[in-house]
């Protein structure tokens, strides 16, 4: 019996149990495994992956929808990877054209590299943005004058939830419902008792990543950043909307330096819904 081809195996949808299969993907194409970001996503979102006849996955990205259950308003793609052994076969391109039929009419958005760019364009993502991977040891900073920060509670979460959506322009409630169990810290800026940014800081290999990054404006941004960088002695890490120089030059000055831009790239829609002035960075590139 001739062994299946990798080209034209089925697209399925990935479980929890794919886990180290995805982890073992992403070390083939030289990324790190990122096991606890990759849980993250394939709970908080769905996976779809192509199985390799030989073992392992040939190809897979994940997709977070936004918005209410059944009708989302937008979804993010991310995690897009092909093993090295199958590339430039058109793989990525069935995977992806797969994915954005499933998806239908809802608005797709998503960060693309440099390498990633052409296939996205090919199938009618547009850039409508840019962001600035940030990463290094963070130099300590004075306390940013007339912000105050502290431990998010239980309590905050639906205040959270709900200025998120303000921000974000669309429902993260089963999204930010993890961020607690996924983050080792999740803090708040408050004012006269009005929660006016937050912030969290997850562990993902040998750093901590800050996103999602939501504040009133720069000096709140850099109150929750500096407050997140207090409490760790892991090299952080960071992905800043480019429209906002001067929380990326503060951070410079800080000791993080520029790793990577990435294109924000959007389809069915030309720009992202929300407010981009008070939404700083991410939680991940990988959820849009």
């Amino acid at each position: 019996m001739p062994t299946p081809s990798a080209a034209s195996a089925p697209i399925r949808r990935l479980t929890l149990r794919d886990l180290p299969a995805c982890a073992d993907l992403s070390e083939d194409r030289g990324w790190p495994r990122e096991e606890h970001k990759w849980g993250f996503l394939l709970t908080a979102g769905q996976g779809y992956g192509i199985d390799d006849p030989g073992g392992g996955l040939v190809a897979a990205c994940t997709v977070t929808e936004y918005g209410p259950h059944g009708r989302p308003s937008l979804a993010g793609i991310g995690m897009v990877l092909v093993a090295e052994r199958h590339a430039r076969r058109g793989i990525g391109r069935r995977l992806m054209r797969h994915v954005v039929s499933l998806l239908g009419t809802t608005p797709l958005t998503l960060h693309a590299t440099p390498y990633g760019r052409p296939l996205y364009e090919e199938l009618g993502f547009k850039v409508t943005g840019r962001a600035e991977m940030m990463r290094g040891r963070f130099t300590p900073a004075a306390s940013v004058l007339g912000v105050a920060t502290r431990a998010a509670t239980a309590e905050d979460l639906s205040t959270i939830v709900r200025l998120d959506e303000d921000v974000f322009g669309a429902d993260r409630t089963h999204v930010l419902a993890r961020l607690p169990a996924f983050a080792d810290q999740l803090r708040v800026a408050e004012e006269n008792g009005r929660i006016t940014g937050y912030a969290a800081a997850w562990p993902n290999m040998d750093t901590h990543v800050v996103g999602p990054l939501i504040a009133r404006d720069t000096e709140t941004a850099k109150a929750l950043f500096g407050s997140l960088a207090a409490r760790t002695d892991r090299p952080l890490r960071t992905d800043v909307d480019a429209r906002h120089e001067a929380l990326l030059a503060w951070l410079k000055e800080r000791g993080l330096a520029p790793v990577a831009p990435n294109a924000v790239m959007t389809y069915g829609i030309t720009e992202l819904p929300g407010d981009w002035n008070r939404r700083f960075a991410p939680l991940t590139v990988a959820a849009g």
